[in-house]
């Protein structure tokens, strides 16, 4: 189909060429040809006036024309996407999709769990993937890459719609034999303590807590990194070490493990997770009854 004598189907190959930044990868990708990605390439240029994608060194760039592109025509295979696939109803028991979301172990354990448990009785053609949170995860949440994000409120994306699942409190979290601490802690020995942090990514974002405590200039003696909430746990262990972790993990934990829970010295604000998807999606049929099950069963959470 050709639209101002442009064909459209060169749209879907201008996307991944300004993703890829390469025409073997984009070939690839496509399950096209290098030599039908260079042919559509060639066909870009001519009808762009413009490289599109200019040679430096042994990568290829895209042009500030192409750069300028990329958002808009992501945009717009993403409005055609929603259109055709757009259903008028929507049965969960004979539906067959996957689902795709990102959300850190933490949410996966509290709430996540019982989610996939009940949507396997629902929906049993559905089929949920779950990745953690990392570095691109807000990209591939621009890029329709992925249904849902969950994460905390300050870190949504502006651009795209969301809704609270539930909200949650920290508490310090110390080994059952630690003899630095009795039934609660002070100021000046949560800050002199040691503590284990959650990173995530290569950019080794860091948690709510740690994001918290950066604004007001606290630095805590971090002694134990590690990429997740759920290690935290069991490096407490045997260990005079603490850690400052969600209240509703950490009541799960202390079923678990020889731990205790102990009052924060400070007042961390409440953490509130958020649903997150693309603006494209709102009125997907699927991804509002996933987003009515998540928020049903974070309520009857709270409500127990």
């Amino acid at each position: 189909m050709r639209f101002q004598k442009l064909d459209l189907n060169l749209l879907v190959v201008l996307d991944v060429l300004l993703e890829e930044r390469s025409v073997s990868r984009a070939a690839n990708r496509l399950n096209l040809s290098q030599s039908a990605v260079s042919g559509n390439l060639a066909r870009l240029r001519e009808f762009f006036d413009d490289d599109i994608l200019a040679q430096i060194g042994r990568s290829m760039v895209p042009t500030p024309l192409a750069e300028s592109l990329a958002e808009p025509v992501r945009d717009i295979l993403m409005q055609i996407q929603a259109t055709i696939e757009a259903k008028p109803s929507f049965d969960p028991a004979s539906a067959t999709r996957t689902i795709r979301m990102h959300a850190s172990d933490y949410v996966t354990e509290v709430l996540l769990a019982r989610v996939i448990r009940e949507a396997r009785q629902l929906a049993p053609g559905i089929k949920v993937e779950i990745d953690g949170m990392d570095d691109l995860v807000m990209e591939r949440l621009s890029r329709g890459q992925v249904d849902f994000v969950i994460t905390p409120d300050n870190f949504t994306h502006p651009d795209h719609p969301k809704e609270k699942l539930f909200t949650d409190t920290h508490v310090a979290v110390a080994w059952e034999g630690n003899k630095l601490v009795g039934d609660t802690i002070s100021f000046d020995q949560y800050m002199a303590m040691g503590h284990v942090l959650v990173r995530f990514g290569m950019r080794r974002a860091p948690s709510f807590d740690q994001w918290f405590l950066d604004r007001f200039g606290y630095t805590r003696n971090a002694e134990l990194f590690v990429a997740d909430f759920t290690t935290v746990p069991s490096m407490l262990i045997g260990t005079d070490l603490l850690a400052t972790m969600h209240e509703r993990l950490a009541r799960l934990y202390v079923q678990r493990l020889p731990l205790r829970i102990l009052p924060l010295p400070i007042e961390f604000p409440v953490l509130t997770e958020m649903a997150q998807w693309h603006r494209h999606f709102q009125r997907d049929p699927a991804l509002i009854w996933f987003r009515g099950l998540m928020r049903r069963l974070a309520a009857e959470q709270d409500a127990g």
